[in-house]
């Protein structure tokens, strides 16, 4: 009769086959059912298709621009995990996707360590490998804030898992500066959703951020000086309220997200939109002068056609860069600024199937 262990064993090495069979399954032959280049997508040439099938997002660039590093989920993959895919391929067919988290729990905000030897990425798995329960849309479109993320890093193949932060609550959305020196992160450490900064091994923890209200989705600027990012401060008494209540559920409205920058120390924070819709996704083009992001200003109505944008650092110069009538978001420029990633639903051959789009940039 088998061990317990050589049957946990076999469980385990099940399950990452089968995770790994997914990974072959979303990555297929281009599907040229509708156009993938819109018109008025001035910016935008030579549209490529890098994913296929569930829902894809945040593709990051590796330092050397060869590969993405992205959170999938779909048939056979119920919540988030992270997956890498190479840029190009020597047959030019889209390339096939490979795990590298662990499969369990959900996982979120990826991205590579400018060495390459390491990757970064937030997870559920340490409280628990099930799925975190989907948020109570009851009360509207809410984003879910669970309090059992936490930031880890390990080799671009999955292996040596390294926890960097434990205090208890949400930490995530973590991105790391070029020279690899320093993480910039949200944290609901001390109550409220603050941006905080962290040496590469999760050292010298410094608070940047301290208004009430969501502060988040951090990126460094290509010099590391600066810090772009989202936020939301309630400011009537209902809204502080609801804010307060939501975040105590841990749940968050994002309807009102304006898109901020600071210096990385968090002194000489500004706002740079006053749109009042929801801007989030921003990333600092190579020039350090503009930021690219994403908003829903075009669809006040309805609120669900989300665009990308360019915009001066001083809010001048707004310019809309896709115009495909849906959802295109978390946009990242390679480090040379010849190729802009984003997350879209064009082409999809299900509702609300976002995939990962790559095309040269144009400026």
């Amino acid at each position: 009769m088998r061990s317990t262990k050589l049957r946990k064993y076999e469980t385990v090495m099940f399950a990452a086959w089968a995770l790994m069979f997914v990974a072959l399954a979303f990555a297929q032959e281009a599907r040229p059912a509708a156009p993938l280049l819109y018109p008025g997508e001035k910016h935008l040439r030579n549209v490529r298709q890098l994913t296929f099938g569930g829902q894809n997002a945040e593709a990051y660039f590796s330092s050397d621009d060869r590969y993405l590093i992205f959170q999938h989920q779909g048939e056979g993959v119920p919540c988030d995990q992270m997956y890498s895919i190479a840029v190009e391929t020597p047959d030019g067919r889209p390339a096939q996707p490979r795990l590298l988290s662990t499969g369990k729990g959900r996982t979120t905000c990826g991205y590579f360590f400018p060495a390459g030897d390491r990757i970064l990425f937030s997870s559920t798995h340490g409280s628990s490998p099930e799925c975190p329960p989907k948020p109570d849309y009851s009360r509207g479109y809410v984003w879910p804030i669970y309090d059992t993320y936490q930031i880890y890093t390990g080799r671009p193949d999955g292996s040596d898992l390294r926890q960097l932060t434990h205090a208890a609550g949400y930490n995530a959305e973590a991105t790391i500066t070029r020279d690899g020196s320093k993480i910039v992160f949200t944290s609901t450490r001390d109550g409220d959703l603050d941006i905080y900064t962290m040496n590469a091994d999760g050292s010298d923890v410094r608070r940047l951020t301290h208004e009430l209200g969501y502060d988040g989705g951090p990126f460094w600027s290509y010099d590391g000086k600066k810090i772009v990012y989202r936020a939301e401060h309630p400011k009537t008494p209902a809204e502080i309220a609801d804010y307060k209540d939501l975040l105590s559920k841990g749940l968050i409205r994002p309807g009102n997200l304006e898109i901020w920058v600071m210096h990385a120390d968090g002194s000489h924070k500004h706002q740079v939109t006053h749109n009042g819709a929801a801007n989030f996704a921003p990333y600092f083009l190579p020039d350090g002068k503009r930021i690219i992001f994403a908003s829903n200003m075009a669809d006040p109505r309805n609120g669900r056609d989300f665009d990308l944008y360019v915009i001066h650092e001083d809010g001048t110069g707004l310019e809309r860069i896709t115009f495909y009538p849906d959802f295109d978001s978390f946009p990242m420029f390679s480090s040379d600024g010849r190729k802009l990633v984003w997350a879209s639903n064009r082409n999809g051959t299900a509702p609300h199937e976002t995939n990962i789009f790559i095309a040269d940039w144009v400026d």
